[in-house]
């Protein structure tokens, strides 16, 4: 049987149509079972937190359980393995972190590439790291500082929370960017550190503001700079490294991803959901405590920011030869 032309063309129309139609009704009806969201680090540590307040989020607003799932090793590079093996279904989320913009350049081989299988979502937050010393520490300035490790080259410790950490390339753009000549001492991980700082046994340590701010507050530690291009809220008296060292700026940010192929409607809803946390007063003064600020924005904008951290380590790691322990 033959159709008339009008009749054909309609069918045929109408058939390409499903598969949007579809995809739609899909994104639509999504999450409709639980969904895992992936974190690098195991439970307790500022990642984790962060996660469970955006995870707590979702599923009130969806109505179903976004469930954090802590997969620690290998710097972080087996949980993003992991969900970019996923199905792109929506239901697997990974936890992406600056740390994943330095690991694309530490590590020599890794067997995916963040920024073309991993599907940007929303950023959540930016974090400074604090250039914190020992009280007994000569400087009281970043410039008296500078000016102290320059006299006495290599005769300064620099705890870090491992090599390739936040806290490690805080400090290795700083020894770059002025020309000064620090020792650098990896802890494994960031709270491990602490107990040789505030012995003096390490003199400087670019810290997390979340774990250290209570040490300065109690004097314990003294606060020479932030890290960020701005101040801290949270140390509104502290300056900033760049207003001593022009152009240097460091941060920890985290926010989530995908499978790459994951449908654009399911992004966007999760874009949406996600930034409407960061409008909320309660989520971003629950980030404050933790001395972070909100980072809304698009897809695109996340993955922006993941591009230029990619390339901006990139660049010191290579200048360094920086290797993965």
């Amino acid at each position: 049987m033959k159709l008339p032309r009008r009749k054909f063309l309609h069918l045929t129309a109408g058939a390409a149509a499903l598969p949007a139609v579809s995809r739609v009704a899909r994104a639509q009806t999504y999450p409709s079972r639980p969904v895992r969201m992936i974190v690098r680090f195991a439970a307790g540590g500022g990642l984790d937190i962060v996660a469970r307040i955006m995870g707590q989020w979702l599923s009130e607003r969806l109505g179903q359980p976004f469930v954090i799932e802590n997969r620690p090793g290998a710097g972080g590079n087996t949980a993003t393995e992991a969900v970019v093996r996923a199905p792109a279904d929506g239901y697997t989320l990974l936890l992406v972190t600056s740390a994943n913009a330095v690991n694309a350049t530490l590590y020599d081989k890794l067997n995916f590439n963040l920024i073309q299988d991993i599907a940007p979502i929303a950023g959540i937050n930016n974090s400074t790291y604090v250039l914190a010393v020992h009280p007994s520490f000569p400087a009281k300035t970043v410039r008296e500082f500078i000016a102290y490790a320059k006299a006495n080259p290599g005769k300064i410790n620099m705890a870090s929370a491992g090599t390739g950490s936040g806290t490690h390339m805080a400090g290795e753009l700083f020894k770059m960017m002025p020309g000064v000549n620090l020792i650098h001492v990896p802890y494994r991980g960031g709270g491990t550190a602490y107990p040789d700082l505030l012995a003096g046994q390490v003199q400087v340590y670019f810290s997390n503001m979340a774990s250290s701010i209570e040490y300065i507050r109690a004097g314990k530690l003294r606060a020479l700079a932030v890290t960020t291009a701005t101040r801290a809220k949270a140390l509104r008296d502290v300056p900033t490294v760049s207003e001593f060292v022009p152009g240097y700026e460091a941060s920890s940010w985290y926010g989530i991803g995908a499978p790459k192929k994951t449908q654009i409607e399911i992004v966007d809803k999760l874009n949406s959901e996600i930034n409407a946390a960061l409008a909320d007063p309660k989520i971003t003064a629950r980030l404050a405590d933790l001395g972070a600020t909100a980072l809304p924005g698009s897809p695109a904008d996340f993955a922006k920011l993941i591009a230029d951290d990619t390339e901006k380590w990139g660049k010191v790691i290579r200048a360094l030869n920086i290797k993965a322990d």
